[in-house]
């Protein structure tokens, strides 16, 4: 995956989705193709990606018009209907709709929030498939004067994994609940979008990503630099009961939303299954799907992590397995291509600095390479 990176200063949502899509309409135009043809091949019908796209991009409209603004200024510089860059920005709604699943191997997340306080450590994988991403964006906007939001993101989708000026951090890792339903609610991608650019606190990340209505499943981690007591707390059931500020995931469904907090060692875990007991009896992880492994993997990694700068973080992150770990994904080649899984992305955020640490690598490779900053 090449990153590219892009900043814009304009204010106005229309202009900046203006000025991105002019910037960058070739490889936008390639990812919406590419999103495009996946469907097709889960066996999503064409006119069924079209309602679910337009759908959600109305209730992206309903909930917020800045944003359904920009993607629509988005689309518009890159030569687009609003429709098919919705294909981009509404991935995780229509893939709902798939009567091929292309499974769950996707995103292992750990943040540390220190029980005095202070700046969390995080570090986050992104696996996907690497046929849909030969390019990746590194976004930074100005929502409001003075505010500054960075995120890591798709050609197409407002956001992911990201931080604001105002000291709030956020990794991404998608859900699968028995509730959700191609019913077309607001984009998971452009809620955590909405957080960054509007969260000063955990307690109004909660609010923010309440008060949409989704169709699809995704959990979002969420910290600040400094310490707080977020309200409607539900304590991770893998850790002690009693826990310190500073970090929660805060896990949304069509049958709800459920906020999981740190253990009392600081340490917030998340992979792709439910955490809160609740929702978790609704879990729809698919049957082969490695998410336990995985944050057993990170469970027992733990200790190790916190501490260290990011190379030797994410080195530990892989254990003594390196690339092998289960944590790092490599494409199989005797599977078909929508089934191929790589870890491309490994990010650590610094909500102090409003800093990204990124490689598009895997951890144990991005340790051996090296990090850019953003």
């Amino acid at each position: 995956m090449q990153l590219h990176r892009h900043m814009s200063i304009a204010l106005d949502p229309r202009e900046r989705g203006l000025d991105i899509g002019r910037t960058w309409a070739e490889q936008t135009r390639r990812t919406a193709r590419l999103y495009s043809d996946f469907f097709a091949t889960l066996g999503v019908a064409g006119q069924k990606v079209r309602t679910i796209a337009e759908g959600s991009h109305e209730a992206l409209r309903n909930w917020s018009p800045a944003l359904a603004e920009e993607a629509e200024g988005w689309a518009a510089g890159a030569g687009l209907t609003t429709w098919e860059l919705s294909v981009v920005n509404a991935r995780t709604e229509i893939l709902v709709a798939a009567p091929k699943k292309a499974g769950g191997h996707e995103c292992s997340t750990a943040v540390y929030a220190p029980a005095a306080g202070g700046v969390p450590q995080t570090l986050q994988t992104w696996d996907w498939h690497h046929d849909l991403t030969p390019d990746g964006l590194l976004l930074a906007v100005t929502p409001n004067p003075g505010w500054t939001t960075k995120s890591f993101t798709e050609f197409g989708t407002l956001g992911k994994i990201g931080v604001n000026s105002e000291g709030l951090g956020l990794h991404f890792n998608i859900l699968a609940h028995a509730s959700d339903n191609d019913s077309a609610g607001v984009p998971v991608h452009a809620v955590a979008r909405r957080i960054l650019d509007e969260a000063s606190s955990i307690t109004q990340a909660i609010a923010i990503a309440s008060s949409a209505r989704v169709s699809a499943s995704t959990v979002f981690t969420v910290f600040t630099a400094g310490s707080e007591t977020p309200a409607n707390v539900v304590t991770q059931a893998t850790t002690p009961q009693s826990s310190p500020p500073g970090a929660v995931s805060i896990e949304v469904s069509p049958a709800g939303t459920a906020v999981v907090h740190a253990g009392s060692d600081g340490w917030l875990l998340h992979t792709n299954h439910f955490l809160d007991p609740v929702l978790a009896q609704g879990d729809a992880i698919d049957d082969g799907a490695l998410s336990p492994q995985r944050l057993a993997h990170l469970a027992a990694v733990r200790a190790d992590l916190a501490g260290h700068g990011v190379a030797d973080r994410a080195k530990q992150f892989c254990s003594s397995e390196g690339a092998a770990s289960v944590v790092c994904f490599h494409p199989d080649a005797s599977v078909p291509r929508h089934e191929q899984w790589q870890t491309l992305l490994t990010v650590s955020i610094d909500a102090g600095d409003g800093l990204l640490a990124y490689a598009a690598a895997n951890p144990a490779d991005a340790a051996a390479s090296g990090f850019h900053t953003f």
